[in-house]
């Protein structure tokens, strides 16, 4: 018996987003950016009725609300121990380990609640939040597997099968 899984990698499914990374110890990377793109896989039955595993409009339109969320935008961990967030009028203000490392336009910060911007955190972020969604909506899926690439050839892909019930 086989399985059936259906997959986007679309040329919208990209964002551009400036981020650093801590590392162990007090090491902050440098600020820089990425031109990111997402590629999602879904697993499941097929629907007795439409004969698919999940409608593609339904599936990229989730998927698009969550790159528009941090397209254009500084990605910000918020469950990162090692940073500090103040909002200061409209600006952000960005400590690291106490001591003050940025100052971004608040309305420019995409705040994640994720512990690091690796793209590994981002893949994780985003396949859990398109896994919700799409249960909400009614899919039934047995996997999921969603892929960030930073650059041509640099990805990182999280995986998430599902238990019925």
């Amino acid at each position: 018996m086989g399985q059936f899984s259906v997959s986007v990698n679309k040329d919208y499914l990209v964002f551009a987003a400036a981020h650093f990374i801590t590392f162990r110890g007090h090491k902050c990377e440098s600020l820089h950016g990425h031109n990111y793109r997402l590629g999602i896989t879904v697993e499941g039955p097929i629907d007795d009725e439409c004969l698919f595993v999940v409608d593609f409009a339904i599936l990229k339109q989730i998927v698009r609300k969550y790159v528009e969320i941090m397209d254009h935008r500084v990605l910000l961990p918020t469950a990162n121990p090692k940073l500090a967030f103040r909002e200061k009028g409209d600006a952000l203000e960005v400590d690291y380990f106490g001591a003050h490392t940025y100052t971004f336009p608040s309305h420019d910060c995409a705040m994640l609640p994720i512990r690091n911007t690796t793209a590994e955190m981002i893949a994780e972020w985003v396949a859990e939040q398109v896994m919700q969604d799409l249960l909400a909506a009614g899919a039934t899926i047995t996997a999921l597997e969603l892929e960030v690439e930073e650059s041509v050839g640099q990805s990182a892909t999280y995986r998430r099968t599902v238990t019925p019930g």
